[in-house]
Parts: C-alpha cells; sequence; structure tokens
C-alpha cells in the first residue's frame, strides 16, 4: 500500500541553520501519527515542505505517492494542514471563508459539508460573524475547518490546541478520531504529549533535523519500563534500605524504584519500620512525556518501527 506520507533523505538550511539534517519518515495510510520535537527541532520545516510552502534542499516527499514538487497539484489535494500561526482574511465571514476555500480546491456545491464542519467544531452561532470578531480559539476553530473543507485524506495538525479551551480540545479530538476510524490518516504535532500519547499509535521525534526515534507508542513507553512508588511524607526519614532506590531523596515528594508492583508492600514495610509517616502516595508508570525527555537528553537508543 502507499504510504499516506513518504519523506526520503529531506534536507532544508536556512542560512547557518540546519533546520532538517536528513530526514526519512514513512507513515502509513490510516495511522494517527505522532511527530513530536521541542522548538527548532525542524517540525514545522518540514510540514512546510509537504504542504508545498518550502522547497526542501535535497531529498524527496511525497504525499500518497505525488511529489510534492512534480505532482504539487494531486498532493496539495490529498493533504489538509492546520497550521500554528492564526493566519486568516478579515474580510470574510466564516462561511464566506470555507466557501473560498472549497473554491481554490475547485468544488461546488459543498455547503452540505460545510455544515457538518461547522457543527463538529461548534461554529454554528460563528457562521455568518466577520473572522475579525472571532477569539483565538474560535479563529483556531476556523483553521481545521478550513483544512478538511476538500475531504482530504492526510490531515496534519501543527499545534492545534495551542492556547485553546478545554472544551474545544475534546470535542476537536472527538472528531478527529472518527475522521481517522474513517480512514483519514492524521499526523499531530503538540507539545501536550498526553494528547499524542492517548491519540497516536506511532510516535517520530525530532532533535535539531534528525529524527531520533520512531517506534510504537506503546514500544516507546515499554523501553522506560521503570515502575515507582511516589510517596509524600508527613514525617520520618526515608530509610537506608530505600535510599539508593530514590529519585528525589530529601524532597516534599519522594520517588522509589521498583522492580515489580509485588515491592509495594516491602517499600510500605521498611517505611513504617523507620517510623515514617505517609500523607499519600501513588503508583507511577513512565508517560510519554517523561520518554520524550530522556530521549531529548540523549539517555535511550534510537528505535524504529
Amino acid at each position: 500500500m502507499t504510504a499516506a506520507i513518504s519523506v526520503s533523505g529531506v534536507t532544508k538550511r536556512f542560512g547557518a541553520v540546519q533546520a532538517l539534517a536528513g530526514v526519512d519518515l514513512e507513515v502509513r495510510q490510516g495511522e494517527f501519527f505522532a511527530l513530536l520535537g521541542p522548538n527548532g527541532a525542524g517540525k514545522t520545516t518540514l510540514i512546510s515542505i509537504l504542504a508545498g510552502l518550502t522547497r526542501a534542499d535535497s531529498g524527496t516527499a511525497r504525499v500518497l505517492g505525488h511529489d510534492v514538487v512534480t505532482g504539487y497539484r494531486s498532493a496539495r489535494r490529498f493533504l489538509g494542514v492546520v497550521p500554528q500561526e492564526l493566519v486568516f482574511d478579515p474580510f470574510f465571514s466564516v462561511r464566506e471563508t470555507l466557501a473560498f476555500q472549497s473554491g481554490y480546491f475547485g468544488i461546488s456545491g459543498n455547503d452540505a459539508w460545510i455544515d457538518e464542519l461547522l457543527t463538529n467544531l461548534d461554529l454554528q452561532a460563528k457562521a455568518d460573524a466577520n473572522m475579525r470578531s472571532l477569539s483565538g480559539g474560535m479563529k483556531r476553530r476556523v483553521l481545521v475547518a478550513q483544512a478538511l473543507v476538500h475531504r482530504p485524506p492526510v490531515i496534519i495538525l501543527d499545534e492545534p490546541t495551542a492556547g485553546v479551551d478545554v472544551e474545544l480540545r475534546q470535542g476537536l479530538w472527538r472528531f478527529m478520531r472518527r475522521l481517522n476510524a474513517e480512514g483519514h490518516t492524521i499526523v499531530l504535532t503538540t507539545h501536550y504529549l498526553e494528547e499524542a500519547e492517548s491519540l497516536c499509535s506511532r510516535v517520530a521525534m525530532l532533535k535539531a533535523g534528525r529524527i531520533v526515534a520512531l517506534d510504537s507508542t506503546e514500544r516507546l513507553l515499554a523501553r522506560f519500563n521503570e515502575l515507582y512508588l511516589e510517596v509524600r511524607l508527613a514525617g520520618g526519614a526515608l530509610p537506608e534500605t530505600l535510599a539508593g532506590r530514590a529519585l528525589t531523596d530529601g524532597a516534599a515528594i519522594t520517588r522509589v524504584r521498583l522492580s515489580g508492583h509485588e515491592e509495594v508492600e516491602w517499600i510500605l514495610a521498611e517505611l513504617r519500620r523507620a517510623g515514617c509517616r505517609i500523607e499519600s502516595m501513588a503508583l507511577r508508570e513512565p508517560d510519554l512525556e517523561e520518554v520524550f525527555v530522556q530521549i531529548m537528553s540523549g539517555a535511550a537508543p534510537e528505535g524504529r518501527a
């Protein structure tokens, strides 16, 4: 099956800055895929190349088999991009903006789908409002609708929930899950890593223009399979038998490494024996944010799947 997105040997330099340094990446059709990295890692540059807004210095990029340079029209038609920046025409209403975007792709009679987008993104009440009058969160919703108005099979969301309220996030993710279940490929960049962990089946991590990790979310989490018991002590000092396992010894909250769930009982017994009073405790497992921090700090080898 043709990949939804295929990137091979892509490089891009802006003056002295090497934004992309030989990126190879394939996103399969129907995936919900996360592209993560710190600011300046090259995520937006890669998205701009896929969208035809920036041309790579070398390498190739394809959307559903169509080269983004030689087959630009087809590649662009198959792709919908929600940009990170709030870019809009201040002279149109919300509905006019979506109708104009439909015309850009040569689509007429698109009213039913536009109405569905307005409903799913909770924009019905603002359909005839001028874009200038909308809040930042509402403008963000319109950008999402614009990206979807031509029903693209591949959707890229570049920080779609940055600075928006919880209600929009929940509504947006319900809609995106539905589109993904219907077969749309979705690529997400976000600094809210809990979103990527709950939504995405595979993750690529970029650092300084290179992919430093590429694997399923499940396997990335499994590579950091440390368990720890997080305890807040109201009194007493951590016993020496646990000090060697403590990640934050001396702090209000102490994390004690576990080799398995069966050790919880022994650790609690050691704390009681030392006269410690436990104010609260919780069993913690690594999340994607912790994995991300460790990979970015170079604490883990690259994985690919």
